[in-house]
């Protein structure tokens, strides 16, 4: 049953994000981000994962996004849609400012003293 939910729902918003999808910087550019939805979305959130070694200081070296609407204790509500989760890591990647910084060479590399 909530297979059918979440395959629905993720449907609905492909849907959406397709529509209304914002022109950015970032168009034309290659990320390939991988979304992994287990049978418990929208209850868990999806695993945002990028190849290893995608080097930016918000993403870990295993390719783990780290954004804390994705983490179940930190920010994750069922209510947040995929749209929000991509805006989310599209607004993560265009930070210079990192307020967590999930890999230190990242930071040192861009001359960013941790606080």
């Amino acid at each position: 049953m909530s297979d059918g939910i979440a395959r629905s729902r993720l449907a609905e918003e492909r849907k959406a994000w397709r529509k209304n999808h914002p022109h950015t910087d970032w168009e034309g550019g290659y990320f390939p981000l991988t979304l992994n939805f287990s049978e418990e979305y929208p209850s868990k959130p999806p695993k945002c994962k990028f190849p290893n070694g995608f080097f930016h200081p918000n993403v870990y070296p295993s390719g783990i996004v780290c954004l804390s609407i994705l983490s179940e204790r930190r920010g994750w509500r069922p209510s947040i849609t995929v749209k929000q989760i991509l805006v989310g890591i599209q607004d993560l990647l265009d930070q210079t400012q990192c307020y967590r910084r999930c890999r230190n060479r990242g930071t040192s590399t861009l001359g960013i003293e941790p606080k």
